[in-house]
């Protein structure tokens, strides 16, 4: 909030009005009070909650952000990994042939056992 409120519940409920000669009806003005206080509970009641939902959306945000930033280093990783020096990648493509290649063979000679 933008500041601090000079009235609560409790200040209403306690206020008493000076009476004058000619002054207003305290029945009157008690029941407006109480108008007052319904009111002004309803309106904490309302900042609660909305305080709530803004917290509660802030933890929410706050982990959208940290999902984004990672999926975006993933993103940058694999843009990496595909923008890498070719004849990297086509080692890596040889090596694992090799690999493959070894494997069959094994499986080839437990097969013909």
């Amino acid at each position: 909030m933008a500041g601090k409120l000079n009235l609560d519940i409790q200040t209403i409920l306690d206020k008493r009005f000076d009476i004058d000669f000619k002054g207003y009806s305290g029945l009157e003005v008690d029941t407006f009070l109480d108008l007052v206080i319904e009111d002004y509970q309803t309106y904490q009641d309302i900042t609660a909650e909305l305080n709530q939902k803004i917290a509660e959306l802030e933890r929410t945000n706050a982990s959208l952000r940290a999902k984004l930033i990672e999926e975006e280093g993933r993103t940058r990783a694999l843009v990496d990994q595909q923008n890498s020096n070719p004849a990297q990648q086509g080692a890596a493509n040889v090596d694992i042939l090799k690999r493959l290649s070894r494997l069959e063979e094994e499986v080839m000679k437990q097969n013909n056992r």
